[in-house]
């Protein structure tokens, strides 16, 4: 190895490192966030359908801005693009914060980061996705996918039990609560401030060489990336219907479960989620990767339903927690597998053709969640997004169980 290539290792382990920390803040903020933002919202005077209606339009203005990312972003240095989108998280907190009418919500939310799921469906993504594989080479790819999930799932937990906090100063102080609920949204833009400067510390990513003649976006994996993306926009949807904020807001109607209550639910759902996800690279190196993202996920679909039907908090918060045992394990696999089926230079086209859809999918559910648990705490939302994502898993593998990454052998029995 020369004392370049040394360099250039050395530069890109540094790099990975960085993003792994990026990745830490914004699922903790994210983590925070969507657990406080139901309570935030039913605190300014909204009503269930309303909470759902700021929720639908946060997942909408996500697949708006990744897809113009996806569209121009291919042309512009990378990390230059994390810093803008960074800029948009700063002033995302900082008017989610000052608003309070419910029309100006919506725009904000709109137009603006905030991201209600638990999961990241934030323009962050493909481009991070897209530059992490280059700081590793191909036969690590999953497990620093895998770390990356890992990482998100502690930090999120994390900032699930700090939602708690709100309500601790409330107790405390003579803070109203919609003063120390809003007071996380500042937080969430002073962590955008963080990431700007995080991300200035990384190497200039351009848009990767493509052959003379040839165009950026997808190309020979076109067919691929659309099936996989059509699959995942069904799990998507129905992951609509119980993302974390619709999981916080039924708690609380169905069992009148405070927030921090439910930040500490989800910090140990976090918490599981990030022990799976140390097992995925295993499991993947055995199986494979379809069938990792397959058998994992329907014991979870159906933990899922089983919580809806539960006929007391105990119990559904039981099913919940087992579900987070196995309901992330498949979210490495899943990556991993997108940017392993492409061409290196279009795996940030691949990642946002695959992720725009998904936040499409995901963004309509919670509308209608909030209409159903406004007439019903039954958990309805809960039994609709198990279904479709049982659906999902079952045709996942009957499409793609024979298409493997180059660099996978043929899965153990």
């Amino acid at each position: 190895m020369t004392a370049v290539e040394a360099r250039d290792d050395a530069a890109d382990a540094a790099d990975a490192r960085r993003l792994l920390a990026t990745r830490g803040v914004r699922a903790l903020v994210d983590g925070a966030v969507a657990t406080v933002l139901p309570a935030y919202l039913l605190a300014q005077g909204l009503r269930p359908s309303q909470v759902g209606a700021v929720i639908t339009a946060t997942l909408l203005g996500s697949a708006a801005v990744t897809l113009v990312v996806g569209a121009r972003g291919g042309h512009l240095d990378r990390i230059r693009l994390l810093q803008i989108i960074a800029v948009a998280m700063i002033v995302t907190g900082i008017a989610f914060g000052l608003v309070g009418s419910f029309a100006v919500l919506v725009v904000v939310a709109a137009l603006g980061t905030i991201n209600p799921s638990g999961g990241d469906v934030s323009a962050f993504l493909p481009v991070e996705q897209s530059v992490l594989p280059e700081t590793v080479p191909a036969h690590e790819r999953t497990h620093i996918f895998a770390r990356y999930t890992l990482v998100a799932a502690l930090a999120g937990a994390v900032g699930a039990l700090a939602a708690g906090l709100p309500e601790l100063v409330v107790e405390r102080t003579d803070v109203s609560e919609l003063e120390a609920l809003r007071a996380v949204f500042f937080a969430y833009a002073a962590a955008g401030a963080l990431l700007l400067g995080l991300y200035r510390g990384l190497r200039p990513r351009p848009p990767a060489d493509v052959a003379p003649g040839a165009r950026r976006g997808l190309g020979r994996s076109r067919s691929v990336v659309l099936r996989l993306a059509a699959l995942f926009s069904i799990d998507s949807f129905g992951s609509g219907f119980a993302g974390q904020s619709i999981l916080v807001l039924w708690l609380a109607l169905r069992f009148d479960l405070s927030t921090s209550t439910a930040g500490a639910v989800f910090f140990w759902s976090g918490l599981l989620s990030a022990s799976s996800a140390l097992l995925a690279p295993k499991l993947a190196a055995r199986i494979g990767l379809v069938r990792t993202m397959v058998f994992t996920h329907l014991p979870a679909n159906a933990l899922l339903m089983a919580a809806a039907v539960m006929p007391n908090a105990g119990l559904a918060v039981a099913c919940l927690l087992a579900r987070a045992l196995l309901s992330q394990m498949d979210v490495p696999a899943r990556t991993s597998y997108v940017m392993a089926v492409v061409d290196p230079e279009e795996r940030a086209a691949a990642a946002s053709v695959t992720n725009v859809p998904r936040s499409l999918a995901s963004a309509l559910p919670p509308l209608a969640a909030g209409w159903l648990l406004e007439r019903s705490s039954f958990g309805w939302p809960l039994l609709l997004a198990g279904s479709l994502k049982i659906a999902y898993d079952l045709t996942l593998l009957h499409l793609f169980h024979d298409v493997r990454p180059p660099e996978e052998a043929e899965p153990k029995a």
